[in-house]
């Protein structure tokens, strides 16, 4: 299945003190770090997320309709997160809640303008 998603930026450094706090409040930490990219997960093994420069040297631009879902298991570590971008510098784009009776997330950007949500399974899909 999907083993990294990357997100283009045009500041590693501050794309990467934004995913340092975000990452480790959802348990993950750096899997991999090298200059101009820097990979977070729980392990190699397992899905990261990255962000980098883009390759060929132009601005990092938002993919429109593109967002990375973060997993949480309760409604309350959705808040959290949500609270630890909001915290980091990122942007509200729909604060958590419940968004039918199976599914509770919460929406934001990075400082990069890059869509994320942290979202829970709180009940069972029809």
């Amino acid at each position: 299945m999907i083993g990294y998603v990357t997100l283009g930026t045009n500041d590693i450094k501050r794309a990467v003190a934004f995913y340092d706090g975000l990452m480790a409040e959802v348990g993950a930490g750096r899997i991999m770090d090298t200059e101009g990219f820097v990979a977070w997960g729980t392990s190699m093994d397992e899905p990261g997320l990255s962000v980098t420069w883009p390759h060929d040297g132009k601005a990092a631009t938002v993919g429109n309709g593109v967002m990375v879902a973060l997993r949480a298991d309760t409604p309350e570590k959705v808040d959290a997160i949500y609270a630890k971008a909001m915290e980091l510098g990122g942007s509200d784009e729909g604060p958590p809640g419940a968004r039918s009776e199976a599914f509770y997330a919460g929406y934001f950007r990075d400082p990069d303008g890059n869509k994320l949500n942290a979202f829970c399974i709180t009940g069972a899909f029809d």
